[in-house]
């Protein structure tokens, strides 16, 4: 049987991805190979653990012995790569682990890749590496204009920084080895499973706890959102069509700011369970979660806009996405309502909500 192997796959984009690829009628196992840091739970892949097409291996992309070991046992047709470290706020605190999984985990999978295509240059014809990024790597937006696949590289937290190394790494692998890889540069995502240090999980149970609902700067910061399952049918179209070598842009077209994106959760969440009927802003005397909302030092080298141009995928290979913001949000909202027992249990003992990112003199990555 043909292999897909999916790095990160226990993560909130990785496991969306290994259900979405397993739900399809492609005859392929999928291996998920997997550290389990702190965004990556077994618990998001328990729907599809009895599935006798995927497999599991706990490792480190960066321990070259690891990735020699999966290439030799699995000889993956596809690789798609999302492993990565990816909150900006932990990269202010400490860019190491960014470094170290992000650029060095990527060579070392482009380095199984070259190593395995050596040995079986029959597969060089159908491999495909696909090195999924973000649009981050280009830096900030002013209030017009988009990010399109030719836009160069501007990098502004350590985070978008290693993310570039990496693409940088995949580009050259082609141009140099003949490595058929693919870069996508994808907008915000949101949905089931995202680890709640990320925006829209964080809001949720900050709101339903009746905790305070942090925005940084003025909330004027304006983000592209696209539903993670979008995204994970991008991914699948981009290794089934796209051109090696190819750069394809994956947007939501969703824009909004921080803050009404805040807002709009709120009112999503006065719907299905109502600010009155809430015991924690009963006690503080809140009549609407909107008022929860509070303002706070801005993020450090925080970008202002993010903007995607995904005229090329839609082109060439004929996906746009299938959710509107509005629609995305709801049923997010809901997903999350009906999980918070998996919100618990995915942050203890590894985050408590505390705000990241804080610049602090004496602070060492």
């Amino acid at each position: 049987m043909k292999t897909i192997l999916v790095t990160g796959g226990a993560g909130f984009i990785g496991a969306n991805l290994t259900r979405h690829l397993l739900q399809t009628s492609f005859p392929a196992r999928v291996v998920v190979l997997d550290k389990l840091t702190y965004a990556g739970n077994m618990l998001n892949l328990l729907e599809v653990k009895s599935n006798p097409r995927f497999q599991f291996v706990r490792g480190d992309i960066a321990d070259p012995k690891t990735v020699r070991t999966v290439f030799q046992k699995y000889s993956p047709l596809w690789v798609l790569h999302l492993a990565a470290e990816s909150h900006v706020d932990r990269s202010i605190d400490g860019a190491r682990a960014f470094v170290e999984t992000n650029v060095q985990g990527t060579f070392e999978l482009l380095e199984g890749s070259r190593r395995m295509l050596l040995s079986k240059p029959e597969m060089k014809t159908s491999f495909r590496f696909v090195l999924v990024s973000t649009d981050e790597v280009y830096g900030s937006l002013g209030p017009k204009g988009y990010f399109c696949e030719e836009t160069p590289y501007a990098p502004n937290s350590p985070y978008s920084a290693t993310k570039a190394g990496a693409d940088h790494l995949g580009r050259a692998y082609y141009q140099t080895h003949g490595i058929p890889v693919l870069l996508t540069h994808c907008s915000n995502n949101y949905g089931p499973f995202q680890f709640p240090e990320k925006l829209i999980p964080l809001t949720l149970l900050n709101a339903l706890e009746g905790k305070a609902l942090p925005i940084y700067g003025d909330g004027s910061n304006v983000r592209d959102w696209i539903h993670v399952e979008d995204h994970c049918s991008a991914l699948k179209r981009v290794a089934e069509r796209g051109r090696p070598g190819q750069t394809y842009n994956v947007g939501g077209g969703n824009e909004i700011t921080n803050l009404n994106l805040v807002k709009c959760l709120c009112d999503c969440l006065d719907k299905l369970q109502p600010a009155r009927t809430n015991p924690a802003l009963i006690k503080r005397g809140i009549k609407n979660y909107r008022d929860l909302m509070t303002f706070v030092t801005d993020r450090p080298g925080h970008d202002h806009r993010y903007a995607i141009d995904d005229r090329k995928i839609r082109r060439e290979l004929g996906w746009k996405p299938r959710w509107g913001i509005q629609k995305g949000l709801q049923a997010t909202v809901r997903w999350y309502l009906k999980h918070l027992d998996w919100c618990q249990s995915v942050q203890k003992g590894r985050y408590g909500r505390e705000r990241l990112g804080l610049v602090k003199k004496g602070r060492k990555s």
